[in-house]
């Protein structure tokens, strides 16, 4: 076999275009997850950011609970109206307390047993001679008197921090401090104080001593109003009644005679001032006179020492001049004549005014 010759061999050439072609391909395809990777870890960061914020509304509070413990010291842990940031759970939980609104709380434990039904139908139940125990509630007074009492707390949040983290069943602590009150106010009053005569002492010493007990016990809430309902024992609430009754128709009876005292009181006082003024008026009138006569006479006292006679002639002709003006019909009988006759027959005339200036 004869050996191929050199001049006919030619050297094997790789397929540089072939390999260019994937690398470049696979460096576009890196480019491309990198960027999509960038995006998207943009993406995440700012999902990561808004996921942090939370927003607190006007009537409403919120805590940071990192781990379980509120973050931040003293009022720094209160969040108030407005944006907030906060790692998202598990890290931190946000706890949103409603501060605006008021809630409402009703103990039942001192008042007798009723259906929910007939409560709402308002229907009460027949009244039984004895109590039963452990289903109806009941107070005793200062005089040993049996009571039903119920109260109606409404409350806002002071302190949320306390309300909401310091008491796992902070409602029912509520309810037993309200509890307590009614038993405690109870038995310092009587019977008669608790259902007529002293109702609004009674409730204000029931909310005394739960004022007391919240503060004590640092519940964190302040009391915005309270209603109390008591009643008589169902088996004797109608006597109660009666007595209720005759005590507002007493209160009514009394309060007709003062009124009508009043008015008889306000006529006489009435009727001796006008007396009183018209006796000073009539009074002053008559000193007046009097004193307007005492100067006249003092004025005549010259006239008087001067001619005595001609005094007392002026005077009479004066007096006799205010009798004659005041005369109907005037009658001059001279000495010489012995007889006059006068005709009774014609009408009188009315008498005339005399000069109220002539004296």
């Amino acid at each position: 076999m004869a050996a191929p010759s050199s001049g006919n061999l030619r050297p094997v050439r790789p397929n540089v275009n072939g390999d260019d072609a994937s690398s470049q391909a696979l460096s576009e395809a890196l480019g491309s997850s990198l960027l999509l990777i960038r995006v998207l870890a943009i993406v995440l960061l700012v999902a990561f950011a808004f996921s942090c914020v939370f927003t607190v509304n006007p009537s409403e509070v919120a805590v940071v609970l990192r781990f379980g413990k509120p973050v931040g010291e003293g009022a720094d842990q209160i969040r108030k109206q407005g944006l907030h940031w906060a790692f998202p759970y598990p890290i931190d939980e946000i706890v949103k307390i409603s501060i605006g609104e008021s809630k409402t709380i009703r103990t039942t434990g001192a008042w007798y047993a009723v259906a929910p039904g007939d409560e709402a139908a308002g229907i009460t139940p027949s009244g039984n001679p004895q109590l039963t125990p452990g289903v109806d509630g009941h107070v005793i007074t200062s005089d040993g008197n049996i009571l039903h009492v119920r109260a109606t707390l409404r409350y806002k949040i002071e302190k949320p921090i306390d309300y909401t983290f310091q008491f796992t069943g902070v409602t029912n602590l509520i309810r037993s401090c309200l509890d307590n009150s009614i038993h405690w106010a109870s038995v310092r009053f009587t019977a008669d104080a608790v259902l007529y005569e002293d109702r609004v002492g009674f409730r204000d010493a029931i909310r005394q001593r739960l004022a007391t007990l919240i503060e004590r016990d640092r519940i964190g809430i302040t009391i915005d109003n309270l209603d109390v309902e008591v009643v008589a024992p169902l088996f004797v609430k109608t006597y109660f009644d009666q007595v209720i009754a005759a005590g507002q128709d007493r209160s009514k009876k009394i309060n007709e005679a003062q009124g009508e005292y009043d008015r008889v009181t306000r006529e006489a006082v009435g009727e001796a001032q006008r007396t009183r003024d018209t006796g000073l008026s009539m009074s002053n009138s008559l000193v007046q006179a009097v004193s307007a006569d005492a100067q006249f006479f003092s004025e005549q006292l010259e006239d008087y020492r001067k001619n005595p006679q001609l005094f007392r002639d002026r005077l009479r002709i004066a007096s006799l001049a205010r009798i004659l003006t005041n005369a109907q019909d005037k009658f001059f009988q001279p000495a010489r004549v012995g007889e006059i006759r006068i005709g009774l027959s014609r009408e009188p005339e009315g008498p005339r005014k005399s000069d109220p200036n002539q004296r």
